[in-house]
């Protein structure tokens, strides 16, 4: 299926409005969709970054992905992004904690990571795995 990625990760937030504007304005994610429980809880919502997305959702709706996740910590999650140092300039203008500043890495990758305001660490670089 082109134009479908074949793995997105999957988060869950207390505040998952909140963090669907960090990701976005911070971040440079698109969204994508957001669907809203008749509580105004997200129930899922799909942010894409280049070819690849990340869905997510609000803590504590019940569903079965919310009660199989309700002891799960932070997650990680690696983003591929063409200028690392444009990137973390957006990041940390928009007041992101930055856990490691723009690095060269031995593997010829150039990464930053960050956290997010839940505790997931977000890692942006420009390593390009391949299938």
């Amino acid at each position: 299926m082109a134009g479908v990625p074949s793995i997105c990760p999957t988060l869950l937030y207390t505040d998952a409005k909140a963090a669907i504007q960090l990701l976005t304005e911070a971040f440079g994610f698109t969204q994508v969709a957001a669907y809203e429980g008749e509580d105004g809880a997200v129930a899922h919502a799909e942010l894409s970054y280049g070819n690849g997305m990340v869905m997510l959702g609000s803590k504590g709706t019940g569903s079965a992905f919310d009660k199989a996740m309700e002891s799960a910590g932070p997650t990680g999650v690696y983003v591929l992004v063409d200028d690392v140092d444009a990137h973390h300039r957006r990041a940390a203008e928009h007041g992101v904690e930055i856990l490691m500043e723009p690095t060269d890495q031995d593997y010829g990758s150039r990464d930053y990571m960050a956290r997010d305001a839940e505790g997931n660490v977000w890692s942006f670089g420009t390593y390009a795995p391949q299938v």
